[in-house]
């Protein structure tokens, strides 16, 4: 049997995550009407998506039923992993309270918001992201993270803008960013840097801007540019071979840790105002 197209499953995958909802919701109320799932009163009106037409994609899980995450706009990629959709009441830096995306993974895992189809013209694009990671990995050494990946067609490339480490040599051991890459020829590699700590328990707001005139992925935290991040077709941490981007078609945004057994043995992270565009989104209001 073919598998169906892109948007069948996703529809199919929605019905069942919809029904199932209903299904929790009236059992857990013992049959009664419940309060609407998306309910703004008392809410400053949340801006993390904005009309534009350089927006290729924007997802701030406003308009979402609370419970499992799933779209219509968007797949999901998991192994030992969920994501939920759910109401977040905490400020943190310019971060808003409204709805976010949780991703709870074990072990070595992973969950993924997956936006496929993608198209970005001339092959550059930039992403913006607010997250919130309850804890970073500090064993086993070098454990190896990912937040987000961007995959197409060409050497096998997988290119991870957003993405880090566990340093044991540095600071007695430190979580830093990184950029990163698997699979193509320069091999598989994370990029990090001293001069960008990992921070767990607070929202921060990264962005990245893939440029194919050079191969280029450039980074920004909380608005502020990280330069020491920035990797080029020959500027890379991997094999001594020139970094070519892949024709994108995939951006994964979530989590994955790599190496078994870490500590510690689950991950929560929270999404928020994710966009893809054709300009630079920013992280202001």
């Amino acid at each position: 049997m073919r598998p169906l197209p892109a948007a069948p499953r996703r529809l199919s995958r929605l019905l069942g995550a919809l029904a199932l909802a209903a299904v929790t919701a009236l059992a857990a109320t013992g049959g009664a009407a419940s309060a609407p799932a998306h309910d703004r009163h008392g809410d400053r009106p949340h801006h993390g998506c904005r009309a534009g037409d350089a927006l290729l994609f924007c997802e701030d899980f406003e308009d979402l039923p609370r419970g499992a995450g799933t779209s219509l706009d968007w797949g999901v990629d998991t192994r030992h992993g969920t994501l939920a959709v759910e109401r977040d009441r905490r400020h943190g830096g310019k971060h808003r309270p409204g709805q976010v995306l949780r991703l709870r993974t074990e072990g070595n895992g992973y969950a993924f918001l997956e936006v496929d189809d993608f198209d970005a013209p001339g092959n550059s694009f930039f992403g913006r992201m607010r997250v919130r990671v309850d804890a970073f990995p500090t064993a086993p050494d070098w454990a190896h993270f990912t937040l987000v990946e961007a995959t197409g067609r060409g050497d096998g490339s997988v290119v991870r803008p957003i993405g880090g480490q566990y340093v044991p040599t540095v600071g007695g051991g430190t979580q830093l960013w990184g950029v990163g890459s698997d699979g193509g020829p320069t091999g598989d590699w994370t990029d990090w840097r001293e001069s960008a700590p990992a921070e767990a328990g607070k929202w921060t707001c990264l962005e990245w801007e893939m440029d194919a005139s050079d191969n280029r992925v450039s980074v920004w935290i909380d608005g502020k540019p990280k330069p020491d991040l920035t990797v080029t077709t020959t500027r890379h941490g991997g094999n001594p071979v020139d970094f070519v981007f892949p024709e994108f078609d995939t951006v994964r945004i979530g989590w994955q840790l790599y190496q078994g057994d870490p500590t510690p043995d689950s991950y929560d992270l929270l999404l928020d105002d994710l966009a893809l565009s054709t300009k630079r989104v920013g992280c202001g209001r």
